[in-house]
């Protein structure tokens, strides 16, 4: 059952709130997806990631199997856990928290349902015999007992009250780069009718990058599972493609999530151009927040996201040890998977467009 629209799902009462009485972890039943949607969007650490609709794509793309925890008081909801349970020759047996989702983890009204989960969560790892329990949260503290994964930043911010005051507000060289890319006459299109150019510029630029690319039919489930959820605009220069992005809309905040680039977007400034051109229509949508996602101090995407007065924000990223004597890296940037990397980028483009969707499925 696709998702509905999320943004007029009722939201719990104030009740839900002052419940007293003993905490109860239990699975997830199909019959507690809208009250399990309701509190991630009520929750202020709810993220897209936590919702129902993304344990169906990933179950419908990769085929992963969902562990979904929900605590509950008197009857009403107090804390969610997505968990997946991923087994595979590279990642080993492992609990993750979410796969593919750059924030995940525990949400919980109050540090009982917290506690509740986090042990129910530790009791599933031993009980499945699996090498490591990731918890992917965007932020608070520490658990005891387990490890820091501080790998990457994310970087979020305030939308302007206009797109005039947002690009007043941006850098000197962003406004030049905007500026540029405006000149060079770039044609702006936008609806999921292009996922088929999309996903060809996409699978493009992850092989120049040497990483296996995501299947087709990830961007597929997610339009179908959040119809009113997604977006996609694309650039184009004498009718040829060179940059789109593929977003998520959560509650007032846009997320741009995947983007394909082509060789020539860098010369045209097109990056600049749709990401102000993804704000603008942030802005008169009426959203008030912008996402950019997790990056990897250091790299590329980083540095741009820099550029558009945003701090990085630390991720949170725990992991706990249960079977595994470290703290696993399987980043595409580990220096481990340098050769690989070099010997994917050379590899042909229809053998990266059908082995990536088997292998990618590897790193969650």
């Amino acid at each position: 059952m696709a998702n509905p629209d999320l943004r007029t799902l009722p939201l719990p009462d104030a009740a839900a709130r002052t419940e007293s009485g003993p905490v109860r972890v239990r699975p997830l039943a199909a019959e507690g997806e809208v009250a399990w949607d309701r509190f991630v969007l009520a929750h202020p650490s709810g993220s897209f990631f936590q919702l129902t609709g993304w344990k169906r794509v990933l179950e419908k793309t990769f085929q992963y199997e969902s562990c979904y925890l929900c605590a509950e008081r008197a009857g009403r909801t107090t804390g969610v856990l997505p968990l997946f349970l991923i087994s595979n020759w590279i990642v080993g047996r492992a609990l993750i928290s979410v796969p593919l989702g750059v924030y995940g983890g525990i949400c919980a009204q109050d540090s009982e349902s917290e506690k509740a989960l986090r042990e129910a969560a530790e009791e599933l790892a031993m009980r499945e015999g699996v090498d490591y329990l990731e918890l992917r949260n965007r932020n608070g503290s520490r658990f005891t007992g387990y490890h820091p994964n501080p790998l990457y930043a994310t970087f979020s911010g305030p939308l302007p009250a206009s797109p005039e005051l947002g690009f007043q507000s941006l850098q000197k060289d962003t406004r030049y780069m905007i500026r540029k890319g405006q000149k060079n006459a770039l044609e702006l299109r936008r609806g999921m009718e292009q996922l088929g150019t999309f996903y060809r510029l996409f699978a493009q630029n992850m092989k120049r990058h040497g990483t296996p690319v995501f299947p087709r039919s990830l961007f597929e489930n997610s339009a179908q599972e959040f119809p009113q959820q997604t977006d996609l605009l694309m650039a184009y220069k004498n009718d040829q493609p060179v940059i789109g992005v593929f977003s998520f809309i959560f509650r007032d905040t846009m997320l741009p999530y995947y983007a394909g680039v082509s060789p020539e977007a860098s010369a045209l400034a097109a990056a600049n151009l749709l990401y102000f051109e993804l704000m603008k229509h942030s802005v008169q949508m009426g959203l008030r927040q912008f996402d950019f996602g997790r990056s990897k101090s250091g790299t590329g995407p980083y540095a741009f996201k820099q550029q558009w007065n945003m701090q990085p924000e630390p991720l949170n990223y725990q992991v706990r040890l249960v079977k595994r004597t470290t703290v696993p890296n399987f980043s595409p940037v580990n220096p481990k998977f340098e050769l690989a990397t070099r010997v994917w980028q050379k590899l042909p483009m229809w053998l990266t467009c059908w082995a990536g969707p088997r292998v990618v499925r590897w790193f969650p």
